[in-house]
């Protein structure tokens, strides 16, 4: 797993857009044999390797239950847990050298890929969810949120800043201290953005009023290693909670109508809804 990764990251370090693309097919492709089932006539490595060149659309995805007690699984976020093979940090750079190419049509495909990675990859290691404390790494989100690039960034940016933000209340007073909200109303109140980003963006506004829990079953996997005794260094940094309407206040700055959609999240089980 060791190669593949250092080969891929390899080629997300250049400046080479076709070199960026085959790095990022091939974590694609290591991502997709971790979630999904695969043959267990097989060998690992054997699966590995073939899934990392092809991957499948034909096999069943596993739960996220079941992700905990999978080999491939625990030998990749067991990786992850050092900053050598931590993916989430390798596609924060790419976005940083992407993002200061500019705007066209092949780069912004590339980013448009490197976001949906990086969800992915957040919602898979909890811990690195972390980096997004920095204001550094939650700038870049933000950034990619100007109405100036296209709606398609601008939609995986928003379902990315989701994943960094889901039950780590650190991040999420990061966000409100850069000023976050403010992008984000910028956004949907703007004559450019398209009807899907609006659509978006009132999901996002949905998600953020919900009230904080810093403790999930994501956490649970998360923290398998410190139940195993290996421990996790990125865990423990939970911060301060807000409840719905703490948040209320802070969105009624920028946005009207915000009790609209309070009541709509109490009446509609959004995200599971909420109790009164």
């Amino acid at each position: 797993m060791e190669s593949l990764l250092s080969l891929s990251f390899d080629y997300l370090s250049s400046f080479d857009a076709g070199k960026i693309r085959k790095g990022l097919r091939q974590l694609e492709g290591l991502l997709a044999q971790i979630c999904l089932s695969g043959s267990s006539k097989s060998s690992t490595p054997d699966r590995r390797r073939s899934v990392a060149i092809s991957p499948s659309k034909e096999q069943p995805p596993k739960e996220l239950s079941q992700l905990k007690d999978d080999p491939a699984f625990r030998e990749f976020f067991k990786l992850q847990e050092g900053f050598e093979w931590n993916v989430a940090i390798r596609l924060i750079s790419c976005l940083e050298r992407l993002l200061g190419k500019g705007s066209n049509g092949q780069n912004d495909l590339l980013i448009v890929s490197t976001l949906d990675l990086l969800q992915g990859i957040l919602l898979m290691h909890p811990p690195s969810r972390s980096l997004f404390a920095r204001e550094i790494y939650m700038n870049l989100l933000l950034d990619l949120l100007d109405p100036t690039l296209c709606p398609a960034i601008h939609s995986s940016a928003l379902h990315t800043l989701v994943a960094a933000l889901l039950c780590t209340p650190r991040n999420t007073r990061t966000f409100e201290t850069l000023d976050g909200l403010l992008t984000v109303t910028s956004l949907f109140k703007s004559r450019s953005a398209s009807r899907e980003v609006k659509m978006k963006s009132v999901e996002f506004f949905y998600f953020y009023l919900m009230p904080e829990t810093p403790a999930d079953s994501g956490l649970a996997i998360a923290n398998m290693h410190a139940r195993s005794g290996s421990g996790s260094k990125w865990a423990g940094e939970e911060g301060d909670t807000k409840g719905t309407e703490e948040k209320q206040a802070l969105l009624g700055r920028h946005l009207g109508n915000v009790a609209d959609l309070v009541e709509d999240l109490r009446e509609s089980a959004v995200f599971g809804g909420m109790s009164r």
